[in-house]
């Protein structure tokens, strides 16, 4: 009887090594993976999108202020109405970025320093609304605040001799900027230069004058002319509040006459008291009229 042949072991080709890893030792095998816990959770989403933090502070921002937050533009037009909630916005934007940008600096500017203060006030409450998981403050002032992250909030008066000082700023934001000095926005732009960021104008109209007027017109006349805005712009009439009564908004009718169109209309208006239209100014002031010919001079 012929014993079995029995084939050899199939070698592994020339130039392959094969690897088997050793074990892993055995408090290896026992370690158990913790999940992320809840907090961290939702510290992600709110730093993804500042509609989740204002949520999480105990306000549901409004369409028009969800798409406000959500802008990833670096200057901002906001043409709105009275009483539509933009100072609470205001204090989103600006708690967002100091919370979630480490060592930014925030600049709030308004007109007068009693404006400043309450526009702060709100920013402060903010803040103390989210809590220390969100934002413990280091240092807190009647007109700024520290967060421990570095991150530095101050509220001045829109004039250009009050804000000089401050570089490389990450967030500027002038509330009621329709009745700001001309020269601020001279004085915070190169603020931005470095840094890269952002600038944010609010305000309700106040005639075809001033900054905030000049900016809006010429942006409206670079979308015109299909080009592309130095500024995205924003307008949010009253009637897109849910918390401004229809009634209300006809009692004011009533009362305010052409001016409501301005107050809770978003309209440039001209100035009452002048004795020409801005177009017609605006129109005189053309150079790029051609000038009537009258003719070769007799001698």
């Amino acid at each position: 009887m012929s014993a079995l042949a029995v084939a050899p072991a199939a070698s592994p080709p020339l130039g392959i090594w094969r690897y088997t890893p050793p074990p892993l030792p055995r408090e290896a095998r026992l370690r158990v993976v913790r999940p992320i816990e809840p907090g961290v959770v939702t510290d992600i989403r709110c730093a993804l999108d500042p509609c989740l933090l204002s949520e999480r502070a105990g306000l549901v921002p409004d369409p028009w202020q969800r798409e406000l937050l959500r802008a990833p533009d670096r200057q901002i037009l906001v043409n709105c109405s009275r009483q539509v909630g933009k100072s609470e916005t205001t204090a989103t934007l600006a708690s967002h970025t100091a919370i979630y940008t480490p060592g930014a600096i925030v600049l709030l500017l308004s007109p007068s320093l009693r404006q400043s203060g309450l526009l702060f006030a709100k920013v402060k409450r903010r803040l103390k609304d989210l809590g220390g998981d969100f934002a413990e403050l280091e240092t807190d002032n009647a007109l700024s605040v520290r967060l421990s992250n570095g991150s530095e909030i101050h509220s001045l008066p829109g004039k250009g001799e009050t804000v000089r000082g401050f570089s490389g700023v990450t967030l500027i934001i002038v509330d009621e900027a329709a009745f700001i000095a001309d020269d601020l926005i001279t004085a915070v732009s190169p603020m931005l230069a470095t840094s890269g960021g952002r600038l944010i104008l609010l305000s309700t109209p106040f005639g075809k004058r001033g900054v905030f007027y000049e900016e809006w017109a010429a942006a409206e006349r670079a979308v015109a002319a299909r080009q592309t805005p130095a500024y995205a712009l924003f307008t949010v009439r009253a009637e897109e509040c849910p918390r401004i009564p229809a009634a209300f908004l006809a009692e004011e009718r009533r009362k305010l006459g052409v001016l409501y169109q301005q107050e809770y209309g978003c309209q440039f208006l001209d100035v009452i008291t002048a004795l020409f239209r801005h177009e017609d100014v605006a129109a005189a002031l053309d150079n790029d009229l051609e000038a009537y010919d009258f003719g070769e001079e007799v001698a």
